[in-house]
């Protein structure tokens, strides 16, 4: 008899271990399976699935065990999506051990938004229910997003919005920018966990018909935001593609001054010529005389050169610049720079301590201003790199650039999913701001892409290759570009706010 008493608690016991063992890996699969969501798979389907399963996993009684889950979707979802940060350390910092230890700290560091997702909502409402699945994790969501735009400078790779660049949901873009989109996904998301939770045909009944009832209400959105300011011009990308570990060699420099020459000699006479990300591996003062020959002969041909190069100036500051060449010339810095790569964070105390993550030669120092350049007559907006990936900070630019122009240098991840990814986020923003963007880089992806984010050509990847386009300048303001991201933090705040006060109501009447 006393075996029979502990036999069933043992059992249980077991039971729920093996539960939660199950459960954790079901949460770090479907966290590995979303970056398949994005750039270079396409499976855009699958962002409302493996979020839909993230909202279940999490909606289990155990609030620990919630939370487990959260944070091991998390680890699954950075791990796979952000491997490329390996790479670069890797090869371009200190050696793969220093690499496994950063990249997996970072990881680590940022499968915590997830886990903060679940801790908000199960702290408004512990109760899981289709409120808080419709609209709280949602809600959520899309605010630890946002929180990614700035936290600790900002890192805003992979939000799910940028999964459906490529499907009907990418008409919301230029509306309420990549985190309205993430807020539709993470809707129809918690919709779709809410009938895995509760299978039965009137749920599946709502969830159809809410599904319908946006696709009608995007096709609402699909217009014109914007409007040709000027007729077509001919545009000229080079891709010189200059192997990193050789970039910044004092005896390769010749070489890459030699090929990007010859590379744009054969294209005089087209509008604008552009260069990529610090295609001239010297200061800009060093290259004068070089700068000042090509110059000259694009004015003849009557053609523009826009051209990467780092500056510094004689107080001892130093920038990621793009210099355009032409009638009137000028310079824009890079503002929005990245840590380890351009710069080391606390440099006065740590020194030279952080180096091996790959910081950079010399620390640079931000642009203040959101300058716009003129290239061919026309107003362009410049964006160096990394520059790309915040929508709201290149709204700044707008309305008066009527072409964007991002120079890159994606060596650094190699042949991972790091540039996949970079592109796709670049073609968002064509999206979101209604205008043509010209993509440049060193070692691909260079790109021609049109206002509403479709690639009208684009050049082989980790090949010397120059890419002929003809684009259109736009004029006029989408409403993204107006409103930035306030209507949905807005929108996130009253979904987060309905849970508070109901929360609120609860305690009350428990308090009566």
């Amino acid at each position: 008899m006393a075996g029979d008493k502990y036999a069933l608690p043992s059992g249980l016991y077991i039971g729920v271990r093996h539960k939660s063992l199950l459960t954790g890996v079901m949460a770090l699969l479907a966290g590995g399976a979303m970056p398949l969501a994005f750039a270079p798979v396409g499976w855009a389907w699958l962002a409302v699935i493996a979020l839909a399963a993230f909202f279940a996993l999490t909606s289990q009684p155990s609030r620990r065990q919630a939370l487990w889950s959260a944070y091991l979707f998390g680890l699954g979802y950075f791990g796979v999506g952000i491997s490329w940060v390996f790479i670069s350390i890797s090869q371009y910092g200190n050696g793969p051990v220093v690499a496994v230890l950063a990249t997996a700290a970072f990881v680590s560091l940022l499968a915590l938004f997830p886990w903060g997702v679940v801790y908000l909502v199960r702290r408004l409402r512990p109760e899981m229910d289709a409120m808080t699945l419709w609209l709280g994790l949602p809600a959520a969501w899309v605010l630890s997003e946002w929180m990614r735009t700035w936290f600790l400078t900002g890192f805003p790779w992979l939000f799910i919005g940028y999964s459906q660049t490529d499907t009907t949901f990418a008409t919301i873009a230029p509306v309420f920018g990549v985190l309205g989109v993430s807020f539709l996904v993470a809707l129809l998301a918690g919709g779709l966990a809410w009938v895995i939770l509760g299978p039965s045909l009137r749920r599946a009944a709502v969830v159809g018909a809410v599904l319908v009832a946006t696709l009608a209400g995007l096709q609402l959105l699909d217009r014109e935001w914007t409007q040709p300011a000027a007729d077509p011009i001919d545009v000229v990308l080079l891709q010189g593609n200059i192997a990193q570990d050789k970039k910044w060699d004092p005896s390769y420099r010749d070489i890459t001054l030699e090929r990007y020459q010859a590379l744009t000699a054969q294209h005089l006479g087209a509008d604008i010529v552009i260069w990529p990300e610090a295609a001239i591996p010297m200061w800009h003062d060093q290259a004068k005389e070089y700068l000042a020959e090509l110059e000259a002969l694009a004015d003849q041909a009557g053609t523009s050169l826009m051209i990467g190069v780092p500056v510094r100036e004689a107080e001892g500051r130093t920038y990621n610049a793009v210099v355009s060449l032409s009638d009137p010339s000028g310079f824009y810095y890079k503002r929005h720079l990245v840590p380890f790569g351009e710069y080391v964070p606390f440099r006065d105390l740590l020194g030279s301590a952080l180096d091996v993550l790959g910081a950079p030669m010399s620390d640079f120092t931000p642009g203040r201003e959101a300058h716009v350049l003129n290239a061919a007559g026309v107003p362009v907006g410049a964006l160096i790199c990394y520059e790309a990936v915040f929508g709201a900070e290149v709204t700044e630019l707008l309305p008066e650039a009527q072409l964007l122009v991002n120079v890159s240098n994606d060596a650094w991840f190699g042949s991972s999913l790091g540039p996949l990814q970079h592109f796709q986020m670049a073609r968002m923003r064509a999206i979101e701001t209604g205008r043509d963007l010209l993509r440049a880089t060193n070692t691909g992806i260079t790109a021609a892409i049109n206002h509403e984010g479709k690639v009208l050509k684009r050049a082989p990847q980790f090949e010397v290759a120059t890419l002929s386009a003809e684009v259109t300048p736009r004029t006029g303001a989408s409403p993204y570009v107006r409103w930035r991201d306030w209507p949905v933090l807005g929108l996130t705040a009253l979904g987060l706010g309905l849970l508070l006060l109901r929360r609120i109501r609860r305690h009350h009447r428990l308090g009566t």
